[in-house]
């Protein structure tokens, strides 16, 4: 009795096992397999590219995207796009877009990146007026000038000029010193203005200095201020003298009915008599 039940034991141990491989070997297959994605070739910056930087086949390199993910406007082959200008600052991996670069025959270097209608005007700084060195490209700034119109000091305003004004490049160029005949390191600001913004930047830092005021990227407002003067700054202000009333108005007075006004005399000073009892009142004369 207990051999068949040993026996009965044993199949049904065999059968469960083989049972059990044979899913395994089913399914195993499976679940290993995986469905190859499809990817597409971008053209990306294999390093942080300027504005103005003329593409070179070192600064590009090519990623996999999945297919119909990479944004509109990619390229496939660096081929594509070397030798063209940049004229939107590109980061290290990030794809590089048709909208970003400069046309074929624009070229590089700063020309592409002025829109049209505008102008680059450069101005010489020095550290305080560069902000310290916190104005770099692709900063918004205000443009502040003093100016004597007259040849009187108390005349001397400080106004701004120009508000809202993007920096295209920032950084230093070598000049030759009038006196020691030696280069000298310049720092000069680029700014994009409108025509007449040049016209007016140009007249502000020959007739007398400027000063750039950097900006928040997302304060868009561009405040109408009336400048200063030196009596202003110190707290003096002058007087308003009262003006005289016009001749019209005067006239309208003078021809008005004149009223003569009759002031009654004063009381004379009397007297209480009490006789008895009778009380009687006399004028003193």
């Amino acid at each position: 009795m207990r051999s068949r039940i040993f026996v009965v034991l044993a199949i049904a141990i065999l059968a469960g096992g083989g049972l059990a491989l044979g899913t395994y070997n089913m399914v195993q297959p499976k679940a290993t397999t995986t469905v190859p994605m499809e990817t597409q070739a971008v053209v990306v910056a294999a390093a942080n590219l300027q504005l103005g930087a003329e593409l070179k086949a070192e600064d590009l390199q090519v990623m996999a995207f999945p297919a119909g993910k990479a944004p509109e406007g990619t390229f496939s082959q660096p081929s594509e796009i070397i030798g063209r200008g940049v004229i939107v600052p590109i980061v290290k991996n990030e794809p590089v877009l048709k909208a970003k670069l400069a046309s074929k025959e624009a070229g590089s270097g700063l020309p592409p990146v002025i829109p049209e209608g505008m102008r680059a005007v450069s101005v010489r700084v020095d550290e305080v007026v560069g902000v310290a060195g916190y104005v770099l490209p692709g900063n918004r700034v205000d443009v502040l000038a003093t100016a004597n119109p007259t040849d009187q000091r108390s005349d001397t305003t400080t106004k701004v000029i120009l508000s809202n004004v993007q920096v295209l490049t920032a950084g230093t160029r070598m000049e030759q010193d009038q006196e020691n005949t030696k280069p000298v390191a310049v720092t000069v600001v680029t700014l994009l203005v409108f025509p007449e913004q040049s016209e007016r930047l140009a007249l502000a830092s020959t007739e007398g200095k400027i000063q750039l005021a950097l900006r928040n990227p997302l304060d868009q407002g561009a405040p109408d201020t009336p400048g200063i003067k030196t009596a202003g700054l110190m707290g003096r202000v002058t007087p308003q003298l009262k003006t005289a009333a016009p001749t019209s108005a005067r006239l309208r007075a003078s021809s008005l009915p004149v009223t003569q006004t009759i002031v009654a005399p004063p009381p004379a000073p009397t007297v209480e008599m009490i006789r008895g009892d009778q009380r009687k009142s006399e004028v003193i004369r």
